[in-house]
């Protein structure tokens, strides 16, 4: 029941008791001394009629009052969706005039969202460019479909970038445009990437951002990327049940790391090296991209056969053998050819060779005491395992 059939009925109310007086005051009523009772009874019957009609009312306006709050909540819920857009998104009116603008725009365009609104698009364009951007302005007025464009655009007190616009435009009952909703996003770096990759000598770390890492600095694992190391070396580890580190890899320059590339629950990477510089590649640009693509396939066959071969060294039966064939492993990947010998430019704990070998740090202390009497190595300044250049360090 609404507000206009409430009123209704209390019209008919004041309708059927002015009807009783006039019939009373006609002397309808063939005894004019049952006119109280009929008069009470017909008053009782419109006050039920009434008090039925007032808790329906009461009724529906609490309903009313809990609908509306419930549409505010997704109002308020939408708007935040909106406003935290991970892309700059904006709402326009035909002209271009911004309407609304969430936080990734006003980031986007170095300027708070409410200063944004009531600015033209157009003027985030280059004047040089504008021209072209009102045409396709205008041609948006005979479109209903979603519109991509790559413009240049320039935000406030900052450098022109290059942006990819998606436009939808959106119309009313009548087919009339009302508004446009635009999603910005800056393809600079991605733009960046397709004219590398053109070019003969590519390299995918070149012009791209570095991260450094210190010596037994954890590197942050991201699902959607692929770090590729530019300089240094990364130990790449898991747990044991027991709680003990095993190391599952080692990753040189140019080569591929990432929580995607192992089903590993437990992974992590760490700093082995002074100085690590990595840069970071995103699955969605490596999967656009079979030049980059390509590139990268070398140094992931090149972690596989080094899975392989840490998988055939935890195998040896004897810690005597493990540790010389990783110590052996180690020198033809990290090898560095010197007049006596060759010197392991990664320096791995006692206890690191330890974990690697499945087996305790005094274990591994022992057995390479022997293996320096016997000649086989030896340590230089820094404490870097040398091989000896003679023949004996064939020998097992």
């Amino acid at each position: 029941m609404n507000v206009d059939t409430f009123t209704q009925q209390v019209q008919s109310l004041h309708g059927r008791l002015a009807q009783l007086y006039r019939d009373a005051n006609a002397s309808v009523l063939p005894e004019p001394n049952l006119l109280l009772p009929v008069a009470f009874k017909e008053l009782g019957t419109a006050s039920e009629a009434l008090e039925l009609a007032a808790e329906k009312l009461v009724q529906q306006t609490e309903e009313l009052a809990a609908t509306r709050s419930r549409i505010e909540v997704e109002r308020q819920r939408y708007q935040s969706l909106f406003d935290f857009m991970p892309n700059a998104y904006l709402v326009s009116d035909a002209h271009g005039k911004i309407q609304e603008a969430n936080h990734a725009a006003a980031e986007l365009f170095n300027i708070e969202p409410s200063f944004l609104v009531d600015k033209l698009l157009v003027s985030f364009i280059p004047l040089q460019e504008r021209q072209v951007f009102r045409s396709k302005l205008t041609q948006l007025q005979q479109c209903d479909r979603v519109q991509e464009y790559t413009v240049r655009m320039q935000p406030r007190k900052g450098e022109f970038f290059d942006a990819a616009l998606s436009v939808t435009p959106v119309r009313d009952a009548q087919g009339n445009l009302t508004r446009l909703c635009w999603i910005v996003r800056d393809i600079t770096e991605r733009k960046r990437a397709q004219l590398a990759l053109l070019s003969h000598d590519y390299d995918p770390s070149q012009d791209r951002p570095r991260h450094c890492y210190s010596k037994g600095e954890l590197i942050s694992l991201e699902p959607q990327k692929i770090w590729l190391v530019c300089q240094g070396i990364v130990k790449l580890s898991t747990m044991s049940e027991s709680g003990d580190e095993i190391l599952v890899g080692l990753a040189g320059p140019l080569m591929p790391f990432g929580s995607t590339m192992t089903s590993l629950s437990i992974y992590q990477a760490t700093a082995l090296t002074q100085d690590v510089q990595l840069v970071s590649l995103s699955l969605e640009e490596i999967t656009a991209s079979p030049r980059l693509t390509q590139s990268l396939l070398p140094q992931i066959s090149d972690r596989v056969r080094q899975t392989e071969s840490l998988l055939a060294i935890a195998g040896k039966r004897q810690v005597k053998d493990r540790l010389y064939y990783l110590l052996l492993w180690l020198k033809q990947e990290f090898g560095q050819r010197l007049a006596q010998g060759t010197r392991l430019s990664v320096r791995l704990t006692h206890q690191e060779l330890a974990d690697a070998c499945c087996t305790t740090r005094v274990t591994v202390t022992r057995e390479l005491s022997k293996l320096q009497k016997q000649g086989k190595i030896t340590f230089d300044s820094q404490h870097h395992i040398v091989f000896s250049s003679t023949p004996s360090q064939q020998a097992a």
